[in-house]
Formats: C-alpha cells, sequence, structure tokens
C-alpha cells in the first residue's frame, strides 16, 4: 500500500523580528541568510536525498504563504528547479494554526490521508542527513496513527518563540 507524504512549507511570516535585514515587503524567508540560498530555497532543497520505503511517495511540496510574496515565492522555487508546488496564498496571515488548516485540507482533497511534513521555511538546519533519517523515521511512526515532531534542546529559556 503506498503512503503518500507530502512536505509542507510554511512561507508565510512577516518579517518583524529580524529588521532591519528583514522587512515587511521582504521577510527573512526570501533572504540569504546560511550560505548560497534564500531560507525557503534551502527548505524545499533539504527535500532532497529522503530515502523513503518502496512503498511511499514524496509528494510535490506544498507551500502556504502570504498573498504578497506570491511571485518571489514561485520565482525563487523556479530557480532551484522545485517543480509542480502548489501554493496556498493567504491574503493575510493569521499564524500556524490555521495555515496548518490550509494545508491538511488541500491535501486531503483527492480523498487521500497523506503524511504531512511541516516545515518552517526560516529555520536553520546544519545537520541535513540527520534531518533526513529523522523525516524517514517519523513518516513511518506517522503512518501507523502517532502524532511526531522534531526540535532541539533548548539552551536556555526563550519567551520570544511560540
Amino acid at each position: 500500500m503506498k503512503n503518500n507524504i507530502v512536505p509542507v512549507i510554511l512561507c508565510g511570516g512577516s518579517g518583524t523580528r529580524l529588521w532591519p535585514l528583514s522587512r515587511e515587503q521582504y521577510p527573512k524567508q526570501l533572504l540569504c541568510l546560511n550560505g548560497n540560498h534564500t531560507m525557503l530555497q534551502a527548505t524545499a532543497l533539504r527535500l532532497g536525498g529522503i530515502e523513503l520505503a518502496a512503498d511511499d511517495v514524496l509528494a510535490a511540496p506544498l507551500l502556504v504563504g502570504n498573498e504578497e510574496y506570491r511571485f518571489l515565492i514561485a520565482e525563487q522555487l523556479r530557480q532551484v528547479g522545485v517543480e509542480h508546488p502548489t501554493l496556498i496564498l493567504e491574503p493575510c496571515g493569521r499564524n500556524t494554526a490555521p495555515a496548518l488548516t490550509l494545508a491538511a485540507l488541500a491535501a486531503q482533497l483527492d480523498g487521500a490521508d497523506p503524511v504531512l511534513v511541516i516545515m518552517p521555511a526560516d529555520h536553520v538546519i546544519q545537520d541535513e542527513a540527520a534531518f533526513r533519517a529523522a523525516v524517514v523515521q517519523g513518516a513511518g511512526l506517522a503512518e501507523q496513527g502517532k502524532l511526531v515532531t522534531f526540535g532541539i534542546k533548548p539552551t536556555a529559556p526563550e519567551t520570544g518563540y511560540g
């Protein structure tokens, strides 16, 4: 039985916390901050090399972003060879839960019940091999009905994030 795994890239942030580098018209996920690719491009490219089980299929990414950035998002993905992404445009940002709800509903439009791999477009992941292995392991657990989260161990308290 084939299991669909749908990567969901959240790229709708407004860029207010990284000012002056990011601005409302050019948020951090659209900037090159760590290497040669923008944060969005690095997130999409991170999907390459994920080796799933023979009966699993990695779908084209589904992106949830702000309507104002649709052309920048599409162009940045085109530049790194991401083909056929689905782009859900929010007229205004309402944060993570509504964006994930839209993504989940869109992923189920064809009647499927895929595993969603949620990837915010503003993370830096240095050990991409470990990330890919965690996605494969997490997808297997999710297919068994478990909820899987990824994270890092905090080194200090931080009230500025979720």
